[in-house]
Order: C-alpha cells, then sequence, then structure tokens
C-alpha cells in the first residue's frame, strides 16, 4: 500500500475521518503451539539514499522483498505507479557475514520494468489496467517470478478512479507477464460499497512447500469495518495449491489500534504489510500502523492456520455467524528495536548463519517522502 505523505496525511486527515465506525474483534482463537520461530539477535540496519537514481530510476517505495537461495540474488518490489518510472522490480545484494551474523551493505544490481499481458509497461496511477506492486516472491523451484497487485478502485475520496483488479501474478526474470492465480469471487474490486476496500488489497504473499498464499490488508466492506482503538477487524488469507487450484480462505484478525489518533478523531491505517511462510500451515504476519499523531507502529506475529475455518463461501464475516481465525503469537515489537519505527512493508528470509540461525530481513517503503527512509534490519532467529 503506498501510505501518504506526512504533509498529505494531515490534509486528509479530516475526510478520512467522518467515515469511522467502531467494529467488533473476531473472537478469539486458540492459542498458538509454545514453541515457534524466535528472534535470537539484531544483526544490523542498512539504508539506500532517498530518491537515489539508479539506472534511470528513482528509487523508493519498495514495499516487497525476496531471495533466490541458489545465487543470493535478493529481489525488491517498487509500489511507484508511474509517479517516477513504471512499475518495476530491482536486483541486488544483501552483505550478511555467514560466519558473524554482521550486516553490513545493501547495493542494487539491475531494475526491470514489469509488462502487462500484452507486452507493454502498466499505465500509470488512475488509468484503466494500472498496476499497484506491494509484494513478490521468487519461486525457487520454476525460477520464476510472483508478484501481488493491490489493484485500484474508487472510493468517497476519489470517485474518478477507474476499477484496476487485483492480481497475483507470475512474472519472469525480465519482467515478462506468465500468467496470474484464479481469484476467488470475494475479492473482486467494484464500484459500489462492496469486496475489498480501496488501498486494502494484496499486501502480502508467500511460498509454503506445497502452497501459496496472499493475504488482503484490511476488512472488506461486507466483512466490517477498519480498526479503531477499541477494536480490531478481520483480513482475508486466501491460499492456493502449488497446481493454483483455491484451497482455502482464512481469518487474520488485525489488532485494535496500538493507540488512539490525536486528535481523537485524527487518521488511522493499519492491516497486515507481508507474510512469510514457516511450513504450510504457519506464517510471520507482519503488522503496520500508521496513526495521526502517533506516527507507525510495527509488530511481527507467528500466526497458524490449522484450527481456523476456511470461510471462502462466505461473503460476509458481520453477519454474527461465528467463526474461528487464525492464531496469534507475538514475536517481536519492532518499536523496541529501532525507534521511531519505519513504514515496514517487507519480511523474507536471508541466508542461513554458521550458527545454525536463520535470517529475517524487515524492509521498510519510504513512500518517496524525504522525512521517512528506505531501511532493512536483519535478525538472527531460531525455530526458522
Amino acid at each position: 500500500m503506498i501510505l501518504l505523505g506526512r504533509s498529505v496525511k494531515a490534509a486528509l486527515a479530516l475526510a478520512l475521518a467522518a467515515g469511522a465506525h467502531l467494529v467488533v474483534a473476531p473472537p478469539s482463537s486458540a492459542a498458538a503451539p509454545e514453541q515457534g520461530l524466535r528472534i535470537t539477535r539484531f544483526l544490523g540496519e542498512q539504508r539506500l539514499p532517498h530518491r537515489m537514481e539508479f539506472e534511470g530510476t528513482v528509487v523508493g517505495g519498495l514495499s516487497g522483498i525476496d531471495r533466490d537461495p541458489r545465487t543470493g540474488t535478493w529481489y525488491f518490489i517498487s509500489d511507484d505507479r508511474w509517479r517516477y518510472n513504471p512499475a518495476r522490480f530491482y536486483t541486488g545484494a544483501l552483505d550478511i557475514d555467514r560466519r558473524t551474523g554482521a550486516f553490513t551493505g545493501v547495493r542494487l544490481t539491475g531494475a526491470t520494468t514489469l509488462l502487462s499481458p500484452d507486452g507493454t509497461p502498466y499505465p500509470g496511477y488512475g488509468k484503466p489496467g494500472s498496476a499497484d506492486p506491494e509484494t513478490i516472491r521468487f519461486d525457487r523451484w520454476t525460477r520464476r517470478l510472483l508478484w501481488g497487485d493491490e489493484g485500484d478502485r474508487p472510493d468517497e475520496r476519489d470517485p474518478g478512479i477507474p476499477v484496476s483488479d487485483m492480481a497475483v501474478r507470475w512474472a519472469g526474470r525480465d519482467g515478462r507477464h506468465l500468467g496470474a492465480l484464479p481469484l476467488p469471487r470475494n475479492l473482486r474490486l467494484t464500484t459500489t460499497t462492496s469486496g475489498p476496500r480501496r488501498n486494502a488489497g494484496f499486501e502480502g504473499l508467500t511460498f509454503a512447500p506445497r502452497t501459496i498464499a496472499a493475504i488482503v490488508e484490511g476488512a472488506r466492506h461486507e466483512d466490517g469495518e477498519p480498526p479503531t482503538a477499541e477494536s480490531g477487524a478481520p483480513a482475508r488469507i486466501t491460499v492456493w495449491g502449488r497446481d493454483g487450484r483455491l484451497r482455502g480462505q482464512y481469518v487474520y484478525p488485525v489488532d485494535p489500534l496500538p493507540a488512539a489518533p490525536v486528535p481523537p478523531d485524527g487518521a488511522a491505517d493499519s492491516g497486515v504489510s507481508e507474510i512469510l511462510a514457516l511450513d504450510d500451515h504457519r506464517y510471520l504476519a507482519l503488522e503496520r500502523s500508521w496513526i495521526e499523531g502517533v506516527d507507525y507502529k510495527v509488530k511481527l506475529y507467528e500466526i497458524d492456520l490449522r484450527r481456523a475455518t476456511d470461510v471462502r463461501n462466505r461473503d460476509s464475516l458481520a453477519n454474527g455467524r461465528p467463526y474461528r481465525p487464525v492464531s496469534k503469537r507475538l514475536v517481536m515489537d519492532l518499536e523496541n528495536v529501532r525507534a521511531p519505527v519505519q513504514n515496514l512493508e517487507s519480511l523474507a528470509f536471508g541466508p542461513r548463519l554458521a550458527t545454525g540461525e536463520c535470517t529475517v530481513v524487515i524492509g521498510s517503503d519510504d513512500n518517496f517522502d524525504q522525512g521517512e527512509v528506505t531501511q532493512f534490519l536483519a535478525f538472527g532467529a531460531r525455530g526458522c
């Protein structure tokens, strides 16, 4: 999701607040397993310069990252919608010493434009067929890329925006379109107050050994209102088999806002910004909030789908019919690592260390805002 720059956030606060309503959080789920992923140490932070130029592009808006474990190449997707350049991804390197775990550098090595099915770059913001890239994964089995497009649709603030469908798309490493996963009907964007909300579409995507999963950032219109300081909201995780067939859909219970806006009727934006599979039923989930007068808050959770209700055939989650959401276990509050917290939107595994620890990398989308940064945080972890 492209979060707004601070100056724009303030100007839109009253307009966004006008539509706020309270919601009741989804019912509690079963306790998460006692053992799971745990962060063992912080390995370091690296940044890219603000609006740096690289191969004729302006770098920023990096919303998803992933790594090819065979070559060590990293992929970074930008959610720039032709504000500067067409939809694109970068390749590069993160320098993490396998012996010591020291995280000492980040650099880019290539820039690739994502191409639409007709072989041309995707149109820019506000045009039919535009793309909003928010997440990217490298498939080590086929050596293709899979990326999530949040799409776009009209809302009360921007009624003239045309519908551009959400999608989970395959691409070659040269950016060519290679197909897409089928979407359930309940994730189709519309021109009415139904389906996913604007800027609440696909934000997270992950490969598991036998499955693929993607999560929308927040609640559909039929599923409830966005989170408030009093109530959370349900977001849907959709799971496909590796054959592309829909396997199920489950509810992720987004927390209530971690703090009330300042002023109390100020704007807020909260939801899931990325997921990362530990196996076919356990994922890490990055839950990110921006709150007026408070700034960003981000927590890392481990979730488990095993006892959750399959809701793929339910059009509404707010009609009182009971369901069991996925379980959640807090792994880390990012405020305890680097304050102030940035707009953290990407999550991936790096190389395994000589100690046996895996590395977890979390990155930020700077929104091309000079008050924010493009940051990468690396951690050692066990249980992965």
